[in-house]
């Protein structure tokens, strides 16, 4: 077993999943390192363990100033703080089931041997099934139901995840964090999900009224598409009405944004740009309630037809 993670505590529940994400270049809209912490706020999740940092991040590259380094905090030549990189295990229970809740930072070095910690350590909590978030921006809709791409550890997991109106990727390149957990979590049989929430931004750089990108920095709305689809996976009952509210306050704002951006340079046609992308945008909507009314369906038929042999 591994020597890069310790665990003061072991769970004893039934049934322990694990929700994982990393301050990474795949955290779009905060999908990655933002809804984790925000998991184990809403849970008071406690912390029960974390993965060492030896060896596993650069301090300085060459050439550069404070691109990787640790920040620290002086006051009157005191250090009062330094922040060095974390990877930390909490852990709540929802509903009966255990939710281990896993924030980290994308290791610089030695992939492997983290992937091997993270890994053993989700054995040694026996966990069944590990879930981990990504976000990727693109341009799409502020105001519509966000596009979620997935990879699967093993095949017979497809099955599963088919009516989570998911787009199964094809993607060929440079692998995030979450793309080599999934290939040697197979490898180990361990079942392993990672979902990748797409999250609006747009490219006004070359309009110089406006004269900069914008995006959402914590997209609430792709939050909630995440945990909608992993509520109805694992079963956990988790109440998502915050993350609901949230979404319509960003609608919202977004909408205010919109209108003060069409007052101010009504020549740009921003409205009507927002509202293009929203007519040819389509997306297969993920809506919980349509399965269990086809099962409840489904029950009430299976009955109706033992009755009727009786």
């Amino acid at each position: 077993m591994s020597e890069a993670f310790e665990l003061w505590e072991k769970p004893e529940a039934e049934a322990i999943f694990m929700l994982a994400g990393w301050r990474q270049w795949a955290d779009a809209g905060g999908v990655s390192s933002a809804l984790p912490r925000y998991l184990v706020q809403q849970t008071s999740a406690k912390q029960i363990g974390a993965l060492r940092p030896d060896g596993f991040y650069l301090f300085q590259i060459p050439g550069t100033h404070d691109l990787v380094r640790p920040t620290v905090k002086f006051a009157e030549g005191y250090p009062e703080s330094l922040q060095t990189r974390r990877n930390e295990f909490h852990y709540a229970e929802v509903n009966g089931k255990g939710l281990v809740s896993f924030l980290g930072d994308e290791p610089h070095l030695d992939i492997e041997r983290y992937v091997t910690a993270l890994l053993d350590a989700a054995q040694s909590l026996n966990v069944s099934r590990i879930i981990a978030f990504g976000g990727v921006y693109g341009e799409l809709p502020y105001e519509k139901e966000r596009m979620i791409s997935a990879v699967y550890s093993r095949k017979a997991l497809r099955d599963e995840l088919e009516p989570l109106a998911l787009n199964f990727s094809d993607y060929q390149g440079g692998a995030s964090i979450g793309s080599y957990l999934c290939k040697r979590a197979g490898e180990r049989e361990i079942d392993y999900v990672g979902m990748y929430a797409f999250v609006p931004t747009y490219d006004f750089s070359n309009l110089s009224q406006i004269g900069n990108t914008i995006r959402i920095e914590k997209d609430y709305l792709a939050w909630l598409g995440v945990m909608r689809r992993v509520d109805y996976l694992l079963k956990l009952g988790f109440d998502l009405s915050d993350l609901e509210r949230k979404s319509e306050k960003l609608i919202q704002a977004f909408d205010e944004k919109v209108a003060e951006l069409d007052e101010t340079a009504p020549q740009l046609h921003v409205r009507d740009y927002f509202k293009r992308l929203s007519d040819e945008f389509d997306v297969t909507s993920f809506d919980p309630l349509d399965e269990i009314w086809e099962e409840e369906m489904r029950r009430l038929f299976d009955k109706f037809e033992g009755d009727e042999s009786e």
